[in-house]
C-alpha cells in the first residue's frame, strides 16, 4: 500500500509470522455462483493450478484442449503464488476428454456440461486456507479475537499492496496519466528501484533516471517489456514522452487507472476507520444481497440494517457514472480527491482515460472463519465475497 493504513482491530496484538514460504501455504478455492446444469456445448472444468498465473493456465489449457484461448471463459484471476482452484468453461470439448488431459502445473478435478460460457465476475466468492509460519506464542488467542471482531463488524475492504505492483508505483502511474503528465507517467512506471532486489533491474532503473538510455536498455531485464519498449521509443524519439506513453499496452493503461481508483478508495476506507459499520446521512449504501445502492436519508433507520450486515456504506471508485454521496461523506471524498491532485472531471475524459466508476462497500462479510495451531504454525480458514482480498484479513491478524 502507499501508506500504513489503519486496522479495525488495532488494539489486538498481531501474530507476526511468515506468509507464503511455499505454495502449500496459500490455498484458494473459487465459490461458484451457480452449478453447471449438466447439458450444453460448454464444459465447466474445475482446475487446480500451482505456481501459475491464471493467464498462463488458460494458455496451457487451451493448447491441450485444442481450442482458441479467447474461447475459454473464467470468472476471475487467481494468485500465481499458491495452490488455487477455479472453474474454466471450454467449448465443444466433452468432459471425458478434458478429464484425461495431463498438463504441467495443472490438475483437472471435475468436468460437467453447461449451456453458457463462464463470464468474468460470475462467482460468489473465494474460500482461503492459509498457513502462517513462525508465529508468536499467543498467536491463536489473538487471531481468534481478531476473526471474531471481523465476523461481527466486517473486513475493511482494502485493495492492498497486490493492487499497486511490485514497486508500489501503479497508482502513481495512473494518477499521472489522468493529469496528462506524460513524462511523469513514464518516470513513475520505470520506478525508483527502492524495492527491487535484482541488481541489473535496479541498475537499469538508475541508468534511466540518469538519462543514460543505452545503459538502461542493456540492463533492464527481459521481463520488463514495457519499460524496455519505452526506452527504445525514447532512444528513437528523444523527449517524446507522449509518444512513449502511447507505446504502453492498453491493458496496462487500464490496470494503472484502476490502481489509481483503488488507492483513492483505500484512503477513504482508512479515513472512515474504525466506524466502518456505521452510516452517515448522505452516504451511498449498498445491499450485500444484490449490490444495489441507495442514498441514506435517515441514518437512524439505516444503522440497524448495517448492524445486521444487510447493508454497508460505500466508497468511491471514481468515474463519470459513479453515484455521488452528500453531506459529510461527500466532503470527505472530495477532500481526498483534491489531495491527490485530481478532479472528478479527470475521470470523464474521452478515449482510453475514460472511467465509468462505481461504488464499492467499505467492508465485506467474513464467512466461516476458523483458526488452529499446528506446531509453530497457524492455520486460518475463511471465505470472502468476490472482489475482496485475503490480505485484508491477514493484515488485521499479523499486524
Amino acid at each position: 500500500m502507499a501508506a500504513p493504513y489503519p486496522c479495525l482491530t488495532a488494539d489486538i496484538p498481531g501474530t507476526g509470522g511468515i506468509f507464503k514460504e511455499s505454495a502449500e501455504d496459500f490455498e484458494v478455492t473459487e465459490l461458484p455462483l451457480y452449478p453447471p446444469c449438466g447439458s450444453g456445448e460448454h464444459t465447466y472444468v474445475l482446475v487446480e493450478k500451482t505456481g501459475l498465473t491464471t493467464l498462463e493456465m488458460l494458455r496451457r489449457l487451451a493448447k491441450a484442449a485444442g481450442v482458441q484461448e479467447r474461447e475459454l471463459g473464467y470468472a476471475g484471476m487467481k494468485d500465481a503464488r499458491g495452490i488455487t482452484r477455479q472453474t474454466v468453461s471450454v467449448p465443444r470439448v466433452p468432459p471425458e476428454r478434458l478429464l484425461g488431459l495431463e498438463i504441467p502445473g495443472i490438475r483437472i478435478l471435475s468436468a460437467e456440461l453447461h449451456a453458457n460460457k463462464l463470464r468474468l465476475g460470475h462467482l460468489a466468492g473465494n474460500r482461503f486456507r492459509i498457513r502462517l509460519r513462525q508465529v508468536a506464542d499467543d498467536a491463536p488467542v489473538h487471531a481468534a479475537a481478531v476473526l471474531e471482531i471481523l465476523r461481527r463488524r466486517g473486513v475493511p475492504n482494502y485493495f492492498g499492496e497486490q493492487r499497486y505492483g511490485s514497486q508500489g508505483n501503479s497508482a502513481e502511474v495512473g494518477r499521472k496519466l489522468l493529469q496528462g503528465d506524460h513524462e511523469g507517467a513514464v518516470r513513475a512506471l520505470v520506478g525508483t528501484g527502492e524495492s527491487v532486489r535484482d541488481e541489473r533491474w535496479r541498475g537499469g532503473i538508475a541508468a534511466f533516471r540518469d538519462g543514460r538510455l543505452d545503459a538502461a536498455l542493456e540492463l533492464l531485464p527481459g521481463n520488463c517489456r514495457t519499460e524496455r519498449e519505452i526506452v527504445r521509443m525514447l532512444l528513437r524519439k528523444p523527449g517524446e514522452w507522449q509518444r512513449a506513453v502511447k507505446s504502453i499496452h492498453p491493458r496496462l493503461v487500464a490496470l494503472y487507472l484502476s490502481a489509481c481508483q483503488s488507492e483513492l478508495f483505500d484512503r477513504v476506507v482508512a479515513a472512515r476507520m474504525p466506524a466502518l459499520d456505521t452510516l452517515l446521512a448522505g452516504d451511498i449504501a449498498c445491499k450485500h444481497a444484490n449490490g444495489a445502492c441507495f442514498l441514506v436519508a435517515d441514518p437512524a433507520e439505516a444503522i440497524p440494517r448495517a448492524a445486521a450486515f444487510e447493508i454497508s456504506a460505500t466508497g468511491p471508485m471514481f468515474g463519470r457514472k459513479m453515484l455521488l454521496p452528500e453531506g459529510a461523506a461527500a466532503a470527505l471524498e472530495a477532500e481526498i480527491l483534491a489531495d491527490s491532485g485530481l478532479s472528478a472531471a479527470a475521470f470523464g475524459q474521452e478515449g482510453p482515460l475514460r472511467l465509468e466508476g462505481e461504488r464499492r462497500p467499505l467492508r465485506v462479510p467474513l464467512q466461516g472463519p476458523a483458526v488452529r495451531q499446528e506446531g509453530d504454525d497457524l492455520l486460518l480458514e475463511f471465505a470472502l465475497p468476490k472482489g475482496s482480498y485475503a490480505t485484508s484479513v491477514l493484515r488485521e491478524i499479523m499486524k
